[in-house]
């Protein structure tokens, strides 16, 4: 056993152990019930279909669902259970399934199917709970236009695995509050392609709840929050995970990530940024673009980042600007994405490539737990597609209810 997992046994023992060491109390069980739905209608005007272009459609339009449910279950002062599904552009997916021991609040460990903690936004991922109706590039999964081109953002969200978590939360007075989480778990991975380039991503999580790579990744975050009042607080957060993602154990990818929010009376800004330095199976050079560097040629390296100010205008009226992007520089593959063979295809990055975003959104709620939400996006990008477009808009609408 390395010394990693003996350190994480070590510490759920002694978890285990505290929580049955502590007296046994009466308690009644509790269950809780909830579920959210978003329908978003994206329009594309210069997408095929929409005016005659040569090329395929580079994203998804029309309508397209977002929908979960959840169950929590209290068993015990110091047991909890978590079980979510939800719908989506992965297809269905177990988003939950795990249980909660805790011996205090410093110290909670987490078994099981879970998203582990990385980065600010996973935690307002489902669409019930942020302003627009996809999310900041950094976690794009599925209406990131040209999204074939890129494997979707550094790190789609929500981004369940199996694993284990260490977390818990220590309040320093009554100003500061102090987030942990370490944890060891399945990760990502890419056990279909001969020669792997990126993770499987393009479709659906559900191949994976089975691996056949033994080693898991680890990973974990930190942040400090720090409060002015009942009405302002700041929270600066740190994220890291690495791993490796082929059947071999050969290609290692690491990811790192910083967050900063601020809420000022109903003012709220948040920013993050994240990055992914990944390897490359170069066992086979023609299936890569340009020829493999002699140093470093194995490698490429994904950065993504958001800035949002969210402003309530009324009670009812919230408008949210944001600007977001990401910067690939590396390699890239002209096999055809997901053929699962060397056939011959065309990436249209180069080595260094980029794409923009600024959003300009509008939420307005109808009732407490259902508001309809409307935006603009301004696409950038440093190349042309097939019809010889370097920028573009999309258009949302959709509502989006919670229970």
């Amino acid at each position: 056993m390395s010394s990693r997992g003996l350190l994480l046994a070590i510490v759920i023992v002694a978890v285990m152990a505290l929580v049955a060491h502590r007296p046994a109390l009466a308690f009644d069980e509790e269950r809780n019930f909830a579920g959210s739905a978003q329908l978003d209608y994206d329009f594309v005007p210069s997408e095929p279909g929409a005016v005659a272009a040569p090329g395929p459609a580079t994203t998804f339009q029309g309508f397209t669902l977002e929908s979960a449910l959840k169950v929590a279950v209290d068993i015990s002062d110091h047991l909890s259970a978590n079980v979510k599904a939800c719908y989506g552009c992965h297809g269905f997916e177990l988003d939950m399934a795990y249980f909660d021991l805790r011996a205090a609040d410093e110290l909670n460990l987490r078994v099981g199917r879970f998203s582990p903690s990385f980065g600010a936004f996973n935690l307002r991922h489902d669409p019930a709970n942020h302003m627009t109706s996809d999310k900041p590039l950094p976690y794009d999964m599925g209406r990131m236009l040209r999204k074939g081109d890129w494997y979707n953002g550094v790190l789609p969200s929500p981004f369940p695995t199996n694993g284990a978590e260490l977390n818990g939360t220590h309040w320093i007075g009554d100003v500061a509050q102090l987030d942990y989480a370490g944890y060891v778990v399945m990760g990502f991975k890419n056990d279909t392609d001969p020669n792997p380039t990126d993770f499987n991503l393009q479709e659906s999580h559900l191949p994976y709840y089975v691996t056949s790579d033994p080693r898991p990744a680890a990973g974990s975050r930190i942040a400090l929050t720090l409060k002015a009042g009942d009405k302002s607080d700041m929270t600066l957060g740190g994220s890291g995970m690495f791993g490796t993602y082929d059947p071999n154990n050969r290609l290692t990818y690491a990811i790192v990530g910083g967050d900063l929010s601020l809420r000022v009376g109903r003012t709220a800004v948040r920013m993050e940024y994240l990055v992914r330095r990944q390897q490359m199976d170069t066992s086979n050079p023609d299936i890569f673009k340009y020829a493999i560097a002699p140093v470093g040629g194995d490698l490429f390296a994904k950065h993504g980042a958001y800035v949002e100010v969210e402003q309530p205008l009324t009670n009812a009226l919230d408008v949210l600007a944001r600007g977001d992007g990401m910067y690939r520089v590396g390699n890239v593959s002209n096999a055809v994405v997901g053929s699962g063979s060397d056939a011959p295809g065309y990436s249209p990055l180069s080595y260094e490539s980029w794409v923009a975003r600024e959003t300009l959104a509008l939420a307005f709620s109808v009732e407490r737990n259902f508001r309809f939400k409307g935006s603009v996006e301004l696409w950038e990008f440093s190349y042309a597609d097939m019809a010889g477009r370097e920028a573009e808009l999309s258009f949302h609408l959709g509502a989006v209810g919670s229970f």
